[in-house]
């Protein structure tokens, strides 16, 4: 359910809260992740980085650490169509065009797009739909990457407080902007954004930087207040501490979904749109928590 990835000899030497940047230095981020699949496949982490329809990567290629998370549109299963493949096989994907060094640090626009390529020139064609969200760290120069398509998404909390956030791209509501490929002949009826369509940002960040990476699954079962305080328990940059607080970031999420009673960030903005919802959205969940520390090879 749980796992942490790092890559190399990382040496945390931040302060939570955020330090004054100092040149020379390289940053990383030491990342961990926990999630959840909905129904029978809760708790279970597949092959591949996936909890349920959710798919992740995390990855590294000389001074640049990458990472994403995707969320297969669980609609293709009324079809015969397995949604995790379509996610799990575009992060894969991303993960190992990282892994190449086929891809510009301050583009992820251009990792998501020669991704989502690949999988369209397969012989045999991957029928589904997924939203993405990347994220890359330039270590030497200190600048935060992203890009998002739909509605998985970043916060960038320093000090307490969220001081970057991607935006959610929504064509109505519960209907986010998603990569597609559909069968033959029905291209113009499936929903299928560009990938350039992806909302893109860069920003510094600073040392003590924590970095939340998720799906729908997170934010539409977790205001930002009540992440806040989970992030709040994270006192150190050590595995361990950013382990159990994903964790736990995670399990809440997943409780507060199943909570009939439970006014949702999901069942408010249902609400807003003139739909009488209440409740938790029962979800995959994919987290991805990262610290911004000093690097040392």
């Amino acid at each position: 359910m749980l796992s942490v990835l790092s890559y190399g000899r990382i040496v945390a030497r931040a302060v939570l809260g955020g330090l004054s940047q100092t040149d020379g230095r390289d940053y990383s981020l030491i990342t961990a992740s926990c999630g959840f699949g909905k129904d029978f496949r809760k708790g279970i982490l597949k092959k591949g980085m996936c909890y349920g329809d959710d798919a992740c990567f995390i990855a590294r290629h000389k001074s640049v650490d990458v990472l994403g998370v995707a969320d297969g549109v669980g609609g293709w299963r009324d079809y015969g169509v397995d949604p995790s493949q379509f996610s799990a096989t575009l992060m894969r994907t991303c993960e190992r065009l990282v892994k190449e060094g086929r891809f510009v640090p301050s583009n992820p626009v251009g990792i998501l797009t020669s991704a989502y390529y690949e999988l369209l020139q397969n012989k045999v064609p991957l029928l589904g739909s997924s939203t993405a969200c990347i994220v890359v760290l330039d270590r030497r120069s200190h600048r935060l990457h992203t890009c998002n398509l739909g509605d998985s998404g970043f916060l960038v909390v320093r000090g307490g407080e969220v001081v970057h956030r991607s935006d959610e791209q929504q064509h109505y509501f519960n209907t986010p902007f998603q990569l597609s490929i559909a069968p033959p002949g029905a291209e113009g009826v499936v929903l299928s954004d560009s990938p350039e369509a992806a909302d893109s940002s860069s920003f510094d960040v600073q040392l003590g930087d924590i970095i939340l990476t998720a799906t729908d699954g997170l934010f539409d079962n977790m205001p930002d207040y009540m992440i806040l305080q989970e992030l709040k328990k994270l006192k150190n940059t050590n595995y361990d501490s950013i382990q159990q607080t994903a964790r736990s970031i995670a399990e809440q999420a997943h409780e507060l979904a199943y909570d009939p009673n439970y006014m949702s960030p999901f069942a408010q903005f249902a609400c807003d749109n003139g739909l009488n919802v209440r409740g938790g959205k029962p979800d995959d969940i994919t987290v991805l928590l990262s610290i911004v520390a000093e690097y040392t090879d």
